[in-house]
């Protein structure tokens, strides 16, 4: 079989890395793809957004089954386009993709549902919410509607961070036009967990559960990022906590969407907020995370391949997915400067050392210059250790993490650090 992939991120690399482990996949393209997703297959230079580029280059090439990474084609409609033209693709449809697209929709669909989540209001009047701000006090928390990278929330401790805050998104434009409308949420005490489940609409298979840390600095301090590093399993998901989040949040979920005449197949990724024994959505992602893909498909034992393939066909129920005991680190290696500016084409050494050593490493901000592997965006590389508790596993990746170098790395040395 033949697959294409589409995105060029960490989440790409390590998707491409478990479907070259499949014996029914023969051959993998993966566009536009980066310097280590060459290891597993041809890298094809159209954009995520090409949507006409890329059904053209499925055709051309006689491609079996097409994953979407991304959100942006998603939200797009890649999927509606990609069927209409008789081609399966793996993701949820454009009204589906709106539980990420707005988060206007995923509220309201969560308190249609009676789904649990933050108490909150909704803007376009900047005036306005900046009343309901002074109404509501701090902390509390402003995210812009749209989608913004995984950057577009505020945590706002104060009155005044808040006031900055929603200036920032609605005045400023700081996430474009993601912030012409907000989403003002209470602010949430506990500790934030994902749980990300396969879904073909009717049967939904949940995954092992991670935490991440999104702020750059030790500690959880500074600004958010997409993600600086990950572990799996998280110990604050019991396995109560997972039965309750299977029933009164993705369950509900994917019934409710069927009752609004949408029918909801590929990845539900839900962000948790578990306070004592209680769970609320923070948000949910019409896709994997980044970086909690590279912690949960290493845990995989199952075909991916064959577990995609059900979700399209909807025949989910006919496949046991099975998962490593073992625990999973990540830690992302990232430019010096990012989140903010950062430089490019810094030339990197020591991956295969870092292989040798027991790592596995997944590429996302690196691109193949001549014979080298150069920097190429913020998020540079995504280093896992596995091993029997996490404990291991972040030592596995802390002794070996140097191997590998490049101008201004910059990682966070204390990953996994609440679970430890």
């Amino acid at each position: 079989m033949k697959v294409l992939i589409i995105g060029n991120g960490g989440r790409e690399s390590t998707i491409a890395w478990k479907l070259s482990q499949s014996k029914k996949v023969n051959e993998i393209f993966i566009a536009p793809g980066n310097g280590g997703t060459l290891e597993y297959g041809k890298n094809v230079d159209i954009a995520v957004d090409d949507i006409n580029g890329l059904i053209e280059f499925t055709k051309k090439n006689n491609i079996d089954l097409t994953i979407v990474g991304p959100e942006l084609p998603l939200t797009l409609g890649i999927v509606d386009e990609f069927e209409k033209e008789g081609l399966k693709a793996f993701g949820p449809s454009k009204l589906a993709s709106q539980v990420e697209g707005s988060k206007e929709f995923s509220k309201n669909l969560m308190k249609k549902y009676d789904i649990p989540t933050a108490e909150y209001g909704t803007f376009i009047e900047y005036e306005e919410a900046k009343k309901y701000l002074e109404e509501k006090g701090a902390p509390i928390v402003i995210k812009a509607d749209g989608l913004a990278g995984g950057k577009g929330v505020i945590v706002a401790l104060t009155i005044e961070e808040a006031r900055v805050g929603l200036k920032s998104i609605m005045e400023d434009k700081k996430f474009g036009s993601s912030g012409t409308k907000v989403v003002i949420e209470e602010f949430m005490d506990g500790e934030e967990a994902s749980i990300l489940a396969f879904t073909d609409g009717n049967t939904i298979v949940p995954m092992v559960s991670s935490q991440d840390h999104k702020r750059i600095y030790e500690g959880d301090k500074g600004p958010n990022t997409g993600g600086m590093g990950t572990y799996s399993p998280a110990p604050v998901v019991t396995e109560e906590i997972n039965k309750k989040v299977y029933e009164t949040i993705l369950k509900p979920t994917i019934d409710g969407l069927k009752k609004e005449g949408i029918k909801y197949k590929g990845i539900l990724y839900a962000g948790l907020m578990i306070m004592k024994d209680e769970v609320k959505v923070v948000e949910f992602n019409a896709r994997f995370g980044d970086p909690e893909t590279q912690v949960v498909l290493s845990r995989l034992e199952s075909d991916l391949f064959e577990i995609f393939m059900a979700v399209v066909e909807e025949k989910l129920d006919e496949i046991e997915v099975k998962w490593d005991d073992k625990a999973t680190v990540c830690v992302v290696m990232a430019a010096g400067g990012y989140p903010e500016s950062y430089k490019k084409g810094d030339k990197i050494t020591g991956i295969d050392e870092a292989k040798e050593a027991g790592l596995l490493v997944f590429h996302a901000g690196t691109k193949k210059d001549n014979n080298d592997i150069v920097t190429n965006g913020g998020r540079v590389l995504g280093i896992v250790g596995k091993d029997k508790t996490i404990k291991d596993a972040v030592k596995k990746v802390y002794s070996n993490i140097d191997k590998i170098n490049y101008e201004g790395k910059y990682y966070r040395k204390d990953i996994a650090y609440r679970a430890l």
